[in-house]
């Protein structure tokens, strides 16, 4: 398993998984003061609402980022609609609950959202891996 971070406030946990990561650069447009890649740790959790957090971890179209309500009481979730979304020069976005089968047989199930490879490049097929970053992509 890949490695997994977790930055909390008194309201809200976000979690990172870096496996997932497709670098589309969506949380760092978004919310600049809280998503800097270059300093450690990445994520300023300080830097932001609560809502803002929120709204804006969901716009991850990876999946890398995710989180959860710190209050036992606040048992929100969050039901999302099934939505293809396609990236211009990027993956294929399903958002939704999802139960994926793979060539070998094996199937897993994939939550919020999931980014399909388009290019033909991933070393993570059927799911983007951010290699149509490096292979210029179009389309």
């Amino acid at each position: 398993m890949g490695k997994t971070k977790k930055y909390s406030n008194e309201d809200v946990t976000i979690v990172w998984e870096a496996e997932k990561c497709i670098h589309s650069a969506i949380c760092v447009k978004g919310l600049p003061k809280v998503f800097k890649p270059k300093d450690k740790p990445w994520i300023n959790i300080e830097a932001a609402t609560t809502d803002e957090l929120v709204k804006q971890v969901k716009q991850c179209p990876s999946g890398a980022l995710s989180y959860f309500m710190n209050s036992d009481e606040d048992n929100t979730s969050e039901v999302l609609e099934t939505k293809v979304e396609v990236l211009e020069n990027g993956p294929l976005l399903v958002y939704g609950t999802l139960h994926v089968t793979h060539k070998d047989g094996s199937s897993e199930t994939k939550n919020k959202t999931t980014a399909f490879c388009r290019c033909g490049a991933s070393n993570n097929k059927p799911f983007c891996d951010g290699a149509h970053v490096k292979t210029e992509f179009k389309g």
